[in-house]
């Protein structure tokens, strides 16, 4: 693949949401939590000192205007920086 965002946009892999708890209860999507995850694939013209994150970070993000596509049989989403909430470090 090779895909490079444009401007202040990010190429992300969204992190599905599990549909089953660790017992084996099936969670309906009414129950989900709202935040979205996904991992930073590609950075378009963000210089780290202006936006610190970088590929492979795990962030969550707000989904109202991302553009979604696919490849290869794997979804993919390009949104704004804006829309990046928060870096998730383990």
């Amino acid at each position: 693949m090779n895909i490079k965002p444009i401007g202040k946009r990010v190429l992300i892999k969204p992190v599905k949401e599990k549909e089953r708890t660790k017992g084996g209860i099936y969670i309906p999507e009414t129950a989900k939590e709202k935040r979205k995850q996904g991992i930073v694939v590609e950075l378009g013209t963000i210089e780290e000192k202006e936006f610190p994150i970088s590929k492979g970070d795990v962030i969550l993000y707000t989904g109202y205007s991302s553009e979604e596509l696919e490849v290869d049989g794997e979804k993919y989403l390009i949104l704004d920086s804006k829309d990046i909430i928060a870096k998730i470090e383990e």
